[in-house]
């Protein structure tokens, strides 16, 4: 079991960066391929980006491909998402997840997820 906690969204401006960051709660984090989720309003939650465990593999959206970009320090159990040229349609809450099988991951099936953090574009 892990505990995850988000933090690192705010208010920006369009072309903007921010650097998002998750916490595991312990050496368990080490077990869990880690993933960045974003839910907008009125739309479903889907996966941004996703590394797995060593920190050696990753998959991006489309949408983000090239604009964010997903890493994680295993010494200090955190995973982080580095936004860039950031667009207002990329306004939503962020979720960190992690799931010790990389198929359920980019599925959504998820073991354990974070509470959100929230990022809003204005333009």
């Amino acid at each position: 079991q892990v505990q995850l906690e988000e933090s690192g969204g705010g208010l920006v401006q369009t072309g903007d960066s921010l650097r998002l960051a998750c916490e595991g709660s312990g050496p368990q984090f080490l077990d869990y391929n880690m993933g960045w989720f974003r839910q907008a309003p009125g739309k479903e939650r889907k996966l941004v980006a996703a590394i797995d465990w060593s920190g050696t593999g990753t998959q991006y959206d489309p949408s983000v491909n090239g604009r964010f970009f997903i890493s994680r320090d295993n010494d200090k159990y955190i995973v982080y998402l580095r936004l860039n040229s950031l667009e207002p349609e990329d306004t939503a809450l962020y979720y960190c997840a992690a799931d010790d099988n990389w198929g359920q991951l980019i599925a959504g099936q998820i073991d354990y997820w974070g509470h959100g953090t929230q990022v809003t574009v204005t333009s």
